[in-house]
């Protein structure tokens, strides 16, 4: 029989990080990307700076408490990933948290509240997350095309330079110009 759960921390322990916490979601893209916790921790904190608070939202994402879906999408996205949904509205339930039910390779999924990583069909987190193998999943998070090219040792691709904000213009340089 086929084991379908291995624990792995995501390289948390070994970035100095102790105690518990919410972090699944730096957890799990780590483990799927092979790129160091610390790396992602600190992808997924700058991501967040760009959110918006408002009535419903407690706050900005954190990398250690919990991850909105707007950063994880950025992040994920910078990492040059792509999303497959596999859950609509009113469609119920149709993939479950299980190997013959996933494709294989390296996956995000997306199941309740919780990100998780699966490599070829075996979930590798903290706790066994698929209830017995009844778990619904939203979605998943697979390499691109070229995010498949690169190896795992291989950094996060370079960032481009920003510019310099440029001056408004004043309301006569607006006007006249």
């Amino acid at each position: 029989m086929r084991r379908h759960f291995q624990f792995d921390d995501g390289g948390r322990a070994a970035a100095g990080y102790r105690g518990k916490a919410g972090d699944c979601v730096v957890r799990a893209i780590s483990i799927a990307t092979g790129h160091l916790y610390q790396q992602i921790y600190e992808l997924v904190n700058k991501a967040a700076v760009y959110e918006r608070t408002g009535k419903r939202k407690r706050g900005k994402s954190n990398a250690r408490t919990g991850v909105y879906r707007a950063s994880i999408r950025r992040v994920m996205k910078s990492l040059g990933w792509v999303w497959t949904p596999t859950m609509e509205i009113g469609s119920g339930c149709m993939v479950h948290l299980k190997a013959d039910e996933l494709p294989p390779g390296r996956l995000v999924v997306s199941v309740s509240k919780h990100l998780t990583a699966v490599i070829d069909g075996v979930i590798h987190d903290t706790h066994d997350c698929s209830r017995r193998g009844t778990r619904c999943v939203y979605g998943y998070w697979q390499p691109g095309e070229r995010t498949r090219a690169r190896t795992v040792g291989e950094s996060l691709p370079p960032r481009k330079k920003a510019e310099a904000p440029r001056r408004p213009k004043t309301f006569l340089e607006w006007l006249f110009g």
